[in-house]
Order: structure tokens, then sequence, then C-alpha cells
């Protein structure tokens, strides 16, 4: 279902208004129906994408309605969206616990009773440990994403295993940082779980969950029953596949 814009509410995008070179806020004409970003085709071919930053459109596809504000409630339904299950969508709840606070510092000081995330201060949840593609603004950085693949895709095959992943982690580790430890293996734990194919987690698949449109493909994956299901990721399946020809999540070798 196509979800229909709301009325704008310029405050909660104090970061996007700066950066626009018109007037007020993000208004609605920068948001499609459907939620995803849109892009303005230019002269010359090229496609223009809207003043949202990489970081906003990456979670853009949490904002259920449009109004710049993530309610715990889209949350949930989000992941169960992209596929996951009752459980795991619950336990999801632990992000607007600890990420709305940084968001709502954009407009006030006291936190938001109702957890809300601000899609439009999304960059003040930036934390560390973590593997710094995006920067404190919100920007993705492609050559820190082309090195990452460069340093830990050690055979070459175009996608990190879950035990390159998990020295990827350590490695990124900093002192005195528990919070971000956490932050950043529950995230690199979710994209495991999300995109894994053949053991890996394959280059494409993560620029797209950076940039926030595979999830919007996943969704519509799973919810229109004439595409093909989502093929990617790891489950109670992949598992006792993986006991049965003795592998584990952190050894599994390509098929």
């Amino acid at each position: 279902m196509a979800i229909s814009p709301t009325t704008s509410k310029p405050y909660l995008y104090p970061d996007v208004r700066k950066r626009t070179t018109g007037t007020s806020g993000l208004s609605n004409e920068h948001l499609s129906n459907n939620g995803r970003v849109p892009t303005t085709h230019m002269s010359d071919g090229h496609e223009e994408k809207s003043q949202l930053t990489a970081l906003q459109q990456h979670v853009l596809f949490w904002d259920r309605d449009n109004d710049g504000i993530i309610h715990p409630k889209d949350v949930y339904d989000g992941f169960r969206a992209l596929g996951f299950n009752v459980l795991f969508s619950l336990g999801s709840l632990l992000i607007p616990i600890f990420f709305s606070y940084p968001t709502s510092l954009a407009h006030s000081w006291y936190p938001d009773p109702w957890l809300r995330i601000y899609v439009g201060s999304i960059h003040k949840d930036k934390h560390g440990s973590d593997t710094n593609i995006f920067d404190l603004d919100g920007h993705f950085h492609r050559d820190r994403f082309e090195a990452m693949f460069s340093r830990w895709d050690e055979d070459g095959c175009g996608g990190l295993s879950a035990d390159q992943m998990w020295r990827m982690w350590k490695k990124n580790r900093c002192a005195a940082d528990v919070a971000g430890w956490c932050f950043a293996f529950m995230e690199l734990w979710t994209t495991w779980l999300l995109l894994q194919k053949d053991g890996r987690v394959w280059k494409d698949d993560l620029l797209a969950c950076y940039d926030g449109t595979l999830f919007w493909k996943i969704s519509e994956a799973n919810s229109d029953p004439k595409k093909p299901s989502w093929s990617r990721g790891y489950g109670v399946r992949d598992l006792l596949d993986g006991l049965l020809r003795g592998r584990t999540w952190r050894n599994w070798d390509l098929n």
C-alpha cells in the first residue's frame, strides 16, 4: 500500500533546512507517495537525489507515514515487513529506547516520553566503534566503504563472511565504548541475518542497505505474491543445513 504524505513539519528536519538552497524546511514534494527518496531527472540524463542525507535515506523506510518521526510501532512494523519474526521485531524496540533521546536533542533537552526518533537529526545517533562509513553529519563515504571491502574481503569474492565481519567488529572497537561495541554488534548481526547468501554478505546488497533502497526491495518482494520472495538471509533452515554439513555461522563455505 502506498504511504500518503502528511503535513510537513520543518522543525523535524533542522539540518536539511540549513543545506537546502531554498527557504523553508523539507516539504512533501521531497518525499514520494511510497516513502522512497525521489530523484529529479536532469537535462543531461542524470538523476539528482533529494536533500536528505544518506543516513536519513537509510532510515526513511521506518518513517511509515512520512511525517519525519519514527515511532516505536514503526520500528516493529518495519522489521516485520522485512521478514523478521515477532520475537526479533519485539527485540528491535531496543532501538527507540537507546536512540530516541539523541535525536530529540535537536529541539528539546527533555527525553521524548513516546520514544520517537526524529529523522531530521538522525545523525546524532551515530555511535563509536562503527565502520565510520557514515560521518558525523550523516553523509556516506564511498571511499571508506571500498576500503572496508579491500581490507576484509580477503579472498576477493565480493562479499564478507561472518568471520570476516566478526573480526572487523573486534578491530573497530574503541576503548571505553561498551555501548558502541554493543550497537555495532547488533547492526552487523542484523545485517548478516537479513543479507547473507552462500555464507557472504555481498557488496552490492550491503551498499543498497547503506542507502536504504534495499529495505524497500525486500518489503515489496515479501508483500507482492507476483514477485519472487527475498532469497537471502540466515534463518533456522540455514542453521540446520549448516549443522548437517558441519558448518557454523563463522565457518560457512560458498556453495
